[in-house]
């Protein structure tokens, strides 16, 4: 049977612990510390594996930020922005398809440039006011489809969410809560996908079995957090990390 303790190396199980903790604290408080984990994994397994890995804490953290922002969610911006977000994760899919198994380079470059293309959106959406930003059905097609595209590819949708959802004008509670139900049904429509793409294998899910408690309490950290949190400083630092981390798995 698989052991996370002995099939890892020490920095994989490093990696897979701080990513866990980082999970949780980017669902249940800090919305743009996700793309972190993204490049950690990228960087310590193969790709695509990485991916897998990510989005079952990703899934699991998601049923615990649905029980604590279990209230509240506008179910008319989940609902509108859905379908495009399934269409994008089926253009992801077909994506992913075209590139080679065992092109782990390209791969990693790819979820370099997209976590890059995302730091960069992020930063505009820090400058912009929601009133700035492109409403209505148009919107909600193109920020949908490119946010189910994104998460497919690299679960790196975070950014995308984050400024659709600045645009519906959420306060930071609504938005919380908004975001905790969308994703968590993108999410596990994800993971049979992944699971026939052959992202998310036993030894995977087993791995992340481990890690549940380290991901609660990266939730419990998050909900202790979220209202005492400086935002913007936060982000900000986060932003650099991101940046760095994204320009290396693109260059080195």
């Amino acid at each position: 049977m698989f052991d996370v303790f002995t099939d890892c190396t020490a920095l994989q199980i490093g990696v897979l612990i701080i990513s866990a903790l980082l999970v949780g604290v980017n669902k249940t408080a800090v919305p743009g510390l996700g793309v972190i984990p993204v490049m950690m994994l990228a960087s310590a397994f193969e790709p695509r594996l990485s991916a897998g890995i990510q989005l079952v804490m990703i899934a699991i953290c998601d049923l615990m930020a649905v029980i604590w922002y279990r209230r509240g969610a506008d179910w008319k911006i989940i609902l509108c922005l859905l379908p495009w977000a399934v269409t994008g994760v089926a253009v992801g899919a077909v994506l992913l398809r075209m590139i080679p198994a065992d092109n782990d380079v390209f791969m990693r470059r790819l979820i370099g440039a997209i976590v890059l293309a995302l730091a960069v959106m992020n930063f505009v959406k820090s400058k912009m006011s929601p009133d700035k930003i492109p409403t209505g059905i148009g919107a909600s097609a193109f920020f949908g489809i490119l946010l189910g595209t994104t998460t497919q590819l690299a679960n790196a949708a975070g950014p995308v969410s984050s400024i659709y959802f600045l645009s519906m004008k959420l306060d930071k509670a609504r938005y919380m809560v908004t975001a905790a139900w969308f994703f968590l049904i993108v999410n596990y429509i994800k993971v049979p996908i992944f699971i026939w793409e052959g992202r998310i294998t036993a030894e995977s899910a087993v791995m992340n079995l481990w890690l549940i408690p380290v991901m609660a309490v990266g939730a419990v950290i998050g909900v202790l957090l979220f209202r005492k949190i400086p935002q913007k400083i936060f982000d900000g630092i986060i932003q650099v990390f991101v940046v760095v981390a994204a320009v290396k798995m693109l260059f080195f």
